[in-house]
């Protein structure tokens, strides 16, 4: 099955849901009151700011339910997570929904991820992976019987040259040939099978858990992203340590830090 191209809607909609609020409070000011105001020489600039008014509503409404759908998208891809339970529910899901769930489980280990929408069903890469200095590509085969096989480990290598990435993932609910896993060894590539993917699940869900009654790295209660562990450079607060947004600068939510 092939993936549809991806429109400027869906690229909104990977956004977090505030990203799209706050976008849509400025193109309707900007639309109705700020670009209308400015003096243009231009009929046809002059007739165009005359004319955004009319239209403020109309974007901005749009925003506002991308923004509903980036919430909902962000929500559901939690719930497919939190669902995963034994490799039966893992190879239930569609190949799509295996993408959204390794996607959201590197959202929770503090990576910001890119959903970059590969050649297809089972060709390119689906994910690109970056925090601090890293990228790393991600390759996900929904191959519920096949063994994944040495000739797709050598073509991700090949990518992750190419790219400069510093390294990737290739990720299946099957299994991967022993000539694919001896060719990986040594290499910036690691290989999830199905297991691997399942423990890796566990692994993040854990992470979300609180202790006691302190804030931890759970999710940003502005995105849905993972809270990560920093220390303030400057400012009053310089040299205590607070939990932030791992998609900053993205995002800037933060928590209280609570020793």
């Amino acid at each position: 099955m092939a993936r549809r191209s991806k429109s400027i809607l869906d690229d909104l909609a990977a956004l977090p849901w505030w990203t799209n609020v706050i976008l849509a409070i400025v193109v309707y000011l900007s639309f109705k009151y700020l670009i209308p105001s400015i003096t243009f020489q231009n009929a046809v600039f002059k007739g165009i700011a005359m004319a955004l008014p009319n239209y403020a509503a109309l974007v901005a409404g749009i925003l506002l339910l991308v923004a509903v759908i980036s919430a909902f998208n962000a929500w559901r891809k939690g719930a497919l997570l939190e669902r995963q339970k034994d490799i039966g529910t893992l190879r239930a899901i569609g190949w799509q929904e295996f993408e959204e769930l390794v996607g959201e489980a590197y959202r929770r280990k503090g990576y910001a991820v890119t959903e970059s929408g590969g050649g297809g069903a089972d060709g390119g890469v689906d994910l690109i992976l970056k925090k601090e200095h890293e990228k790393i590509l991600v390759q996900c085969k929904h191959w519920k019987i096949d063994k994944v096989g040495v000739k797709v480990v050598r073509e991700l290598f090949g990518v992750i040259a190419a790219e400069g990435a510093t390294g990737g993932v290739l990720i299946s609910s099957g299994r991967f040939t022993q000539e694919a896993r001896d060719f990986a060894r040594g290499k910036p590539i690691e290989l999830l099978d199905g297991s691997e993917v399942l423990k890796f699940v566990a692994d993040v869900k854990k992470v979300r858990k609180p202790v006691g009654n302190r804030s931890n790295d759970g999710t940003c209660s502005l995105c849905g992203s993972e809270m990560v562990l920093r220390t303030a450079k400057k400012g009053p607060n310089a040299g205590e340590k607070f939990w932030g947004c791992s998609t900053f600068p993205k995002c800037r939510g933060t928590k209280p830090y609570i020793a």
